[in-house]
């Protein structure tokens, strides 16, 4: 590798690791006026859109339709119930909140390992690491489920669809590790976005969102970075970045992204930010720290690359 590419690499990190962080706001922005599918679908169909449109110009193709079924599960779980979850939930939860709580996805990935054929066993280390960031997530957010009430119980239940997001997400690199497609990465990524577009779009149909959905400046504007941002240039960034940095580095972006998240959040939403989110948060990565830590197969490792791509 040369000096010019491991440069142009650790710029591709640090832009994943900004612009990543920076989707949780878009979404919250972007849900003031557009409803949940649509707001998924449109962002995922459009960038699927766009990136297969420029796929001639670096000399790749979409893939064989005969793997289509392939993506299209890939794409449910991240997509649908992974990034789909992510936007229902921040109807009720703050979006600093809720990326302190996406970054639980290491977890859930360890403990379908654990149940998986073949997959890594739990050891003592995990199991404390797990622990560990499990109670920051109950410090996190144990003052909103407990005030009763309306907003108490869509609080709660804002926090178990980010946790269904985050399961969703590990079933999703499991089953993509386990049943890897050939072909190109971008062309294969293009249908994904598609064909999930696709489903979330026919869910908001089925829901009648079509009826609530107009656009603001505001919301217009965080659209298109979702789609432009934070689909494209963020997947794009994130694979040139794997190309040249080891995993190690590149998955460091996992505590990147709740810090930018949660000060984008308090500085332009005015969301809350006090010592025990500090805390909680703290206690989240130590737990993560603890699991990454953890001697892995190299199967596992392989499946832990793909951490956190479409959550966001």
């Amino acid at each position: 590798m040369s000096r010019q590419e491991r440069k142009l690499a650790y710029t591709a990190w640090i832009v994943v690791c900004f612009v990543w962080g920076t989707t949780y706001l878009a979404i919250r922005v972007a849900l003031e006026s557009i409803p949940v599918a649509l707001l998924a679908g449109l962002r995922w169909g459009a960038a699927g859109a766009l990136l297969a449109a420029v796929l001639p110009f670096f000399g790749e193709r979409l893939p064989h339709p005969r793997s289509w079924g392939s993506i299209a599960m890939a794409g449910f779980l991240m997509a649908v119930v992974g990034n789909g979850g992510v936007v229902w939930a921040e109807q009720y939860v703050a979006s600093g909140l809720a990326a302190v709580v996406v970054a639980m996805v290491p977890f859930w990935t360890v403990l379908i390992e654990a149940v998986l054929p073949r997959g890594e066993r739990l050891t003592r280390r995990t199991l404390i690491g797990l622990s560990v960031g499990f109670l920051g997530i109950v410090v996190l957010v144990w003052p909103e489920l407990t005030m009763g009430g309306y907003e108490g119980r869509m609080f709660f239940a804002g926090v178990v669809a980010l946790q269904i997001a985050c399961l969703g997400w590990a079933l999703g690199t499991s089953y993509t590790k386990r049943n890897a497609i050939s072909g190109s990465p971008l062309g294969a990524s293009a249908m994904q976005m598609l064909l999930s577009g696709a489903m979330l779009i026919a869910i908001g149909t089925a829901t009648g969102e079509w009826g609530h959905l107009t656009f603001t400046g505001r919301t217009a504007g965080a659209m298109i970075y979702l789609v432009l941002c934070g689909s494209i240039v963020g997947y794009s960034a994130y694979v040139y970045a794997l190309k040249y940095l080891p995993i190690s580095t590149v998955s460091l972006y996992a505590y990147v992204n709740p810090i930018i998240a949660v000060i984008l959040g308090t500085l332009l939403l005015s969301e809350p930010f006090s010592l025990r989110i500090v805390l909680a948060s703290a206690l989240v990565f130590v737990g993560i720290a603890v699991v990454r830590w953890t001697p892995k197969t190299t199967a596992t490792a392989e499946i832990r690359e793909a951490e956190h791509r479409a959550v966001a």
